[in-house]
């Protein structure tokens, strides 16, 4: 693993290509909704705050998750090496419990007003689509990775592991943020494991509620298992409103008012406080 570690951008860069490009032509092809702003004013920004998020990741964590996931092994710290879990199981375990542990940052990040300040950012956008799996606020992302070198470092989980992990959480962002119309029977299926483009764009939805819902951003499971699972928007997703109450000028899809947009006023917080409520079934 070791040997793998400077080829560590490379590898997660090529799915991460693949897989944008992928989803941008598929939702280009047969889109959910119709965009209610064009791609060229939406998609300069969002394109570049991830490459600016890169540039900072790198700058302040050289080597990232991976390399903390290294020197943790070699010391052989954690709760997985102390349960003597070793080879696939570990890496496994270790996957599913990095999921659960991005599930749970995200619900802090919505219950928390200053979270949310940071949070909010990914929210604000008006479409929804592949370009929104990226939008994240620099900070947000500086944040995000404390809490998963923290993460990484409890579990003592395998190098491999967070690799395959980041690979993972990178491609069903993408896929999961497409405006990509999946046959019914089929996002029936897909969403009993994965989280769909159908089962997160209610999370991006203006009520607070329905906001407020649908945190995963892999496995299905979380939000079943912790009841913030909500089926459907309440207006459908052809009549469903994205974006937040607070910022619904096209300005603020420029990539400096999205910046400044943690110190702009409007609602600090959409609240954890506001129970979900998902209807049954």
């Amino acid at each position: 693993m070791n040997a793998i570690l400077p080829h560590e951008p490379l590898l997660r860069l090529l799915p991460f290509a693949a897989i944008l490009a992928l989803m941008a032509v598929a939702e280009a092809l047969s889109p959910r909704r119709r965009p209610q702003h064009p791609r060229w004013r939406r998609w300069p920004s969002n394109l570049g705050i991830v490459l600016l998020d890169t540039l900072v990741l790198r700058l302040v964590f050289p080597t990232a998750a991976v390399g903390v996931a290294l020197a943790a092994e070699a010391q052989g710290a954690g709760l997985l090496p102390w349960l003597g879990l070793a080879g696939p199981a570990a890496v496994v375990l270790a996957i599913l419990l990095l999921d659960l542990v991005i599930y749970l940052q995200h619900r802090l990040f919505h219950a928390v007003p200053l979270l949310w300040r940071l949070h909010r950012m990914h929210h604000a956008d008006l479409d929804v689509d592949v370009t929104t799996g990226l939008r994240f606020h620099p900070l947000e992302i500086l944040v995000s990775m404390l809490i998963k070198l923290a993460a990484v470092v409890a579990l003592g989980a395998p190098a491999v592991a967070v690799l395959l992990f980041e690979i993972l959480l990178n491609a069903t962002s993408l896929f999961n943020h497409a405006n990509l119309r999946l046959p019914e029977g089929l996002d029936r299926v897909l969403r009993r494991v994965l989280v769909t483009p159908d089962m997160h764009r209610v999370h991006h939805s203006v009520v607070p509620q329905e906001t407020n819902s649908n945190f995963g951003f892999n496995l299905a499971a979380w939000d079943r298992l912790f009841g913030t699972y909500r089926a459907q928007p309440a207006a459908g997703h052809a009549g469903m409103t994205l974006g937040l109450d607070a910022f619904r000028d096209p300005r603020d899809l420029r990539l400096d008012r999205m910046l400044v947009q943690p110190l702009r006023g409007g609602p600090a917080s959409f609240s954890g406080r506001t129970s979900p409520a998902p209807p049954p079934g």
